[in-house]
């Protein structure tokens, strides 16, 4: 059977059925709607969970879900074995799945008669296949050899799909033309995208990647002759060679939008990175278009003397529809004869009925099923009576970053002494771009949010000096190796004049980790050790080279600080000393370092923002004018910055200017509780880690080895079995243990009357905690398309990605071990994200309303919405009904 996807009718509304002229092609807006199927891959250096599916959110799940199961075999739902692991578990709650299944029962029309679908669906329902030994009966192969000489087809009629050419030719029997035309493709895309890792550039790179493709095509000797020939006649403009692959290759206009879509699919990631660079120059989707003009003229080229292709075979081989006949004799009680008596087109809708229930409906059911027992006991932890009571005024005040690795610290913290804490985006609300002494530059926000200010860090010139020979000499050693195993000569002589040095190193180190390891932690806290900075936060008229202005001024402090603040509900009651704490990730010999730093400050340590944030809290000016918006900070409070370390569940002093007799005691006994804190946490953490066992010794020195084992391929989970983010007041949630499975970002609905600081919440953390969800979804659940393989394999190349070996896709998502506990053993269970806002009805209608993006992400099933009404005490989910939305009481009583 050819692989085919059922496409909604509104997937192909607006393209005309007729023929296209070269002049008619309004390329731009082609490859603009193609490009939806893929997303934005960011390099390394600055790396950031992505949602592989953004541009496709005006679908439902289901219907994209669809597609890719038709058109490149890619099932985006979990495995029927996830699910039954999940069932085992007692994470996945039998009785709602059975309240799945009736109710989509009770919704289907009635062609086929309900006792019959019934009969069948519950078959298939906790079935993945029909028992083999009825699939290879007598009685099965006669049926099958009766169909197939009736010449039954009956998904050619239901389904339309679109292959490439080169995919058609592979159907026929051909040569592996697809894997050619990605193995060329990416031989280009690493030579174009290299950023100096290569030794020798690409030539005339700088005229653009088509432009030096096309110069350089007509010499590549794993092209033949014949090929070269027909590519040096290619349009020297990569629009007109887009046009003139797709007329001469014979694409139907109906069906280029999906042709394109199909080439890039075939390789997401190379083509993510030259979406999100052509971005990031503001050239909208102009690489790609380059990129679609190369490849569709090498495909063109390889395959030219077999044009035009006729379709044929499709639909010849319905073997696979087989397994739906025998789950209606098997499970829905028919024979052979009454079968085979029907008419055609019955037969026709009962295969596709089953085919399309065993591959779409079914997973749906459980997933939602399993969805919906997560959410049950979500939603039973945080309305149960907290155990402890505390009523004492908090000495310390903390606020984290949202990221779901702060959950067990800051419960932990609570739990040791007077202490409160309350969490927002890691960026505190500064979209600012930052300048560091040795001219590291970077977007310190959200990558959906670009930068308005620079800030830049700065060092006395005395100071700046030993700190840059410091750092110029670590660079240097790295430079002048890195060229010596590039260089023709030296790259020959360089083993031997370094391999006894290094193996000697490598030796005590694996000899002797722990010692090794200590001493390496040391002399990097020593080297590393920068001295005092200043931060340039008034803004005097100067402009940076990207023309953002440099700091702030007086107004836009107080606005950034106000906004936060009142984000967070903290506008009262100030403790007398508040911590800012930003976070970052510390690991070893991991090219996905930076997914493990702020998400919220693109992929880098959130240590600047937290500084900044704090400065901006103490400055007199800033507070005079608080006043005015009805924030008072009393003059004994001091705001301080820290670094959370989330590896080891440190807290790193980054700015701690002087502080009042008040603020001194708590800061003192601040300090003192957070060894506690520290230990516990990383006992707790530990115990998640394959082989953990019983942990004997000190956890924090245990954690610490991990994070500089150059042999460790686990240091620590990440964001691993995220699945909720929760909006609300600490109170609602401060008595649950969340297992750090939970974004937590504070709000109180009396500060905002208007739901402005709920919108913008929706707006970004919401979003930036949708897009970390929906990577580790898809790299669980289609690690082959969306993760990136076994860390131990991979393989850093151009400077921009990891690829498995030197021929690969560039790989877009994480590493199985940020997944799975070992090779058949799943640790993050993919669950769409569950969003639950504390406040009343009214808010919520109209957060929905005036955000169409939230609604459409509620409503196509791209994540799950729950509110609390703090005034009623009433849960309520919101889900799309015929006449808009429909708020509904989210328990089940018999189920509680």
């Amino acid at each position: 059977m050819n692989r085919s996807v059922l496409l909604p009718k509104h997937a192909v509304d607006g393209v005309e059925n007729k023929e296209a002229s070269a002049d008619s092609l309004q390329v731009e807006e082609l490859v603009g709607k193609a490009s939806q199927v893929i997303a934005p891959l960011w390099p390394l250096g600055a790396f950031v969970a992505s949602h592989p599916w953004e541009g496709m959110e005006h679908l439902t799940f289901e219907e994209v879900a669809d597609r890719f199961r038709g058109s490149r075999d890619i099932n985006l739902y979990p495995s029927m074995t996830m699910f039954r692991e999940a069932l085992r578990k007692g994470e996945l709650n039998p009785a709602y799945l059975e309240e799945r299944f009736r109710k989509w029962l009770n919704e289907q029309p009635s062609v086929i008669p309900k006792e019959e679908v019934e009969r069948l669906c519950r078959g298939l329902l906790w079935n993945e296949e029909v028992p083999r030994e009825v699939v290879n009966s007598l009685e099965m192969k006669h049926l099958t050899a009766r169909m197939k000489d009736g010449k039954t087809q009956p998904d050619r009629f239901l389904f339309r799909w679109v292959r490439t050419k080169s995919a058609i030719l592979e159907a026929q029997g051909e040569a592996r033309w697809t894997r050619a035309l990605d193995r060329h493709m990416i031989k280009w895309c690493k030579l174009f995208l290299d950023e100096s890792q290569a030794m020798w550039g690409m030539p005339f790179r700088e005229q653009g990647f088509y432009n030096a493709w096309r110069k350089l095509a007509r010499y590549d000797p794993s092209l033949s002759r014949a090929q070269r020939k027909r590519l040096h006649h290619v349009p020297a403009n990569a629009e007109d060679a887009l046009k003139q692959a797709l007329l001469n290759l014979g694409v139907p206009a109906t069906e280029m939008e999906r042709y394109l879509e199909e080439h890039l699919i075939a390789l997401p990631g190379w083509a993510g990175m030259l979406l999100w660079r052509s971005r990031k120059s503001g050239q909208g989707h102009r690489l790609l278009t380059e990129y679609l003009a190369i490849r569709l003229s090498l495909e063109w080229a390889m395959i030219a003397p077999r044009l035009p292709l006729a379709e044929a075979g499709e639909g010849e081989d319905d073997t696979a529809l087989f397994p739906c006949l025998a789950a209606w004799v098997h499970w829905g009680g028919w024979t052979p004869e009454r079968w085979l008596s029907l008419p055609p087109g019955e037969r026709h809708i009962r295969l596709a009925f089953a085919c399309r229930f065993g591959r779409a409906i079914r997973p749906r059911l459980w997933l939602e099923a399993w969805e919906d027992t997560q959410e049950e006991r979500l939603l039973r932890n945080i309305s149960s009576p907290p155990k402890h009571s505390s009523a004492q005024k908090a000495a310390v005040q903390l606020i984290f970053c949202i990221d779901v690795r702060s959950e067990p610290f800051r419960r932990h913290l609570e739990r040791e002494g007077p202490f409160e804490t309350f969490g927002c985006a890691g960026f505190f609300g500064l979209p600012i771009r930052t300048l560091l002494p040795d001219g590291h530059v970077h977007a310190s926000c959200p990558a959906i949010v670009e930068p308005r200010h620079e800030v830049r860090e700065r060092l006395s010139p005395a100071d700046s000096r030993k700190y840059l020979r410091r750092k110029s000499a670590k660079l240097s050693v790295s430079h002048v190796f890195k060229k010596m195993k590039q260089g023709l000569v030296t790259s020959m002589l360089l083993p031997e004049m370094s391999g006894p040095w290094l193996g000697l190193y490598m030796l005590v180190r694996n000899g002797a980790p722990d010692r090794v390891i200590s001493a390496i932690h040391r002399w990097r806290k020593r080297f590393a050790r920068k001295p005092e900075t200043s931060l340039t936060l008034d803004h005097d008229g100067s402009i940076s080279e990207p023309n953002l202005p440099l700091g702030f001024s007086l107004d836009e402090k107080v606005n950034y600080v106000s906004q936060l603040l009142k984000n967070m509900g903290l506008t009262s009651a100030f403790s007398p000393l508040v911590v800012v704490c930003g976070h970052e990730s510390a690991t070893t010999n991991n090219p996905y370092a930076s997914a493990l730093d702020c998400g919220a400050c693109g992929g880098a340590a959130g240590e600047l923002n937290a500084r900044v944030f704090a400065e901006l809290c103490n400055l007199e000016e800033v507070r005079s004018a608080l006043v005015g918006k009805g924030i008072v900070i009393p003059r004994d409070t001091v705001f301080i910055a820290a670094e959370h370390i989330t590896t080891v569940n440190e807290l790193r002093w980054i700015y701690v200017p002087e502080l009042s007799a008040a603020a001194q005691d708590a800061f003192a006994m601040l300090r003192d509780r957070l060894r506690t804190v520290t230990r516990k946490v990383n006992l707790e953490q530990l115990a998640k880690l394959p082989g953990a066992g019983g942990i004997g010794g000190d956890p924090v020195a245990e954690a610490n080895r991990l994070a500089e084992d150059w042999s460790e391929i686990r240091p620590e989970w990440g964001l691993a079995r995220n699945y909720a983010f929760v909006i609300g007041r600490r109170q609602l949630t401060a008595h649950c243990d969340l297992e750090g499975r939970v974004f937590l970002h504070s709000y109180d609905w009396r500060e905002d009357p208007e739901g402005t600081s709920l919108a913008n919440i929706v707006a970004g953390p919401v979003t930036v905690a949708q897009w970390i969800n929906l990577q580790y979804y898809a790299s669980t659940v289609a690690p082959h398309v969306y993760g990136s393989g076994n860390k131990a394999t991979q393989t850093v190349t151009a400077g921009i990605g990891v690829m498995q070996g030197n021929g690969s896709d560039l790989l877009a998502g994480l590493p199985w071990q940020s997944v799975m506990a070992s090779d058949r053993e799943w640790f993050h269970s993919p669950l769409r994200l569950l969003v639950v806002i504390e406040a009343p009805r009214q808010y919520i209608a109209r957060l929905l309303e005036e955000n169409p993006h939230f609604r459409r992400k509620v409503n196509n099933g791209w994540l799950r919405l729950v509110s609390i009404d703090p005034e009623k005490g009433k849960w309520e989910k919101w889900g799309p009904s015929p006449g808009g939305y429909l708020e509904i009481t989210f328990y089940r009583k018999d189920l509680i």
